[in-house]
C-alpha cells in the first residue's frame, strides 16, 4: 500500500523536472512513436521503488504499462532487469529521471538497511531508523527501511512523546519532564508512547525511579555500558540503543539484549544504487 501522500508528491517531482515540457523529446520523437525499456540494475543490492514506479507511471501517463519481474525487498545484482516498460516513446523518456531518482535512492536505503539487519540476525534486536530523513521525503525513505527490513521508529513529532536532553534540560530535569508529558497527555487524552533518552546511569536511574514510561533510550553508551543498563531495566520497560552505531558495531550491541538499535545512517548516508532506464 502507497504512503499517504504520494500521488501528491509524485506530481510536485513531475512537475519539477517537466516543467513546460520536455522539448526534446518533442523534438526528436514523433508523437505516435512506441517503445519498450528495461530497468536495468548495475550495482548488487536490495531492490527498491517498484510499486511506486507503477504509480509514477500511471499518474504520468495511463497508457504506459510495466511488466514487473523483480518484487520490492528482492536481492539483484549487476546484470538483473527489474522490469520492462512499454507505451508511448515520448512519456517513456518523459518519465524516466523522476523514476529513477527515487528508486535509487530507495534501493539505497533499503540496501544499507539490509546490512544491518543481517549483522544482527539471531538476536531480538530489532534496527530502526530516525528522523534524520530528506524533508519532504520522510514516508518514501521511512517506507524503504521498511522494504529493507527494518523498523521505523516513529514518523514525526506528533506520534510519540519523546524526552531527549534539550527537552529535559529546558524543563529543569528528566523527572520534571516525564511527570509534565504524563500530565499533558492525560489533559489532551492522548494514547502516546513516552520514550527517555539518557545520557549515563545517573540518568538512567532517575527514569527508573520516576516511571510511567514505555521506553528508555540510550544515548552514546558504549557496549559494556549498555549491557549494564540493559540488564538494570529488565523486562519493565523497552529498550533502545543509538549514537554512533556502525554496520561494524551494530552486532555488538544488539548482543547486549537491547530491543532495538536506532540509526541514522539507514537515511543520511544510503548511497544510491545504481540503476538505468534502457530502450529494448
Amino acid at each position: 500500500m502507497l504512503p499517504a501522500g504520494i500521488h501528491t508528491l509524485i506530481r510536485q517531482a513531475l512537475e519539477e523536472d517537466l516543467g513546460g515540457g520536455d522539448h526534446t523529446s518533442l523534438a526528436c520523437i514523433p508523437a505516435n512513436a512506441r517503445g519498450s525499456a528495461r530497468l536495468l540494475v548495475k550495482s548488487p543490492g536490495v531492490l527498491a521503488g517498484v510499486e511506486l514506479a507503477e504509480a509514477i507511471a500511471e499518474i504520468f501517463d495511463e497508457r504506459l504499462h510495466l511488466r514487473v519481474l523483480i518484487q520490492d525487498g528482492a536481492r539483484v545484482q549487476p546484470g538483473d532487469i527489474a522490469f520492462t516498460i512499454t507505451g508511448p516513446s515520448r512519456s517513456i523518456v518523459g518519465v524516466e529521471r523522476v523514476l529513477l531518482n527515487f528508486m535509487q535512492r530507495m534501493s539505497g536505503i533499503a540496501t544499507i538497511t539490509r546490512a544491518f539487519v543481517d549483522a544482527v540476525q539471531g538476536t531480538r534486536c530489532r534496527v530502526a531508523d530516525t528522523r534524520k530523513t530528506t524533508p519532504a521525503l520522510r514516508s518514501i525513505e521511512k517506507w524503504a527501511v521498511r522494504i529493507g527490513g527494518g523498523t521505523n521508529h516513529r514518523m514525526g513529532l506528533y506520534d510519540m512523546v519523546l524526552i531527549k536532553d534539550n527537552h529535559a534540560d529546558f524543563c529543569g530535569g528528566l523527572p520534571q519532564a516525564i511527570r509534565s508529558a504524563q500530565e499533558y497527555l492525560a489533559t489532551h487524552a492522548l494514547d502516546l508512547k513516552i520514550e527517555v533518552e539518557c545520557r549515563n546511569a545517573r540518568e538512567l536511574e532517575q527514569v527508573l525511579a520516576a516511571g510511567g514510561v514505555q521506553r528508555i533510550m540510550l544515548d552514546n553508551f558504549t557496549p559494556s555500558e549498555l549491557k549494564l543498563a540493559v540488564d538494570r531495566i529488565g523486562s519493565r520497560y523497552e529498550t533502545e540503543a543509538s549514537g554512533g552505531i556502525t554496520l561494524d558495531t551494530a552486532r555488538e550491541y544488539a548482543s547486549t539484549g537491547v530491543d532495538l538499535i536506532s540509526v541514522g545512517a539507514l537515511t543520511h548516508s544510503a548511497v544510491a544504487m545504481d540503476l538505468s532506464l534502457k530502450a529494448m
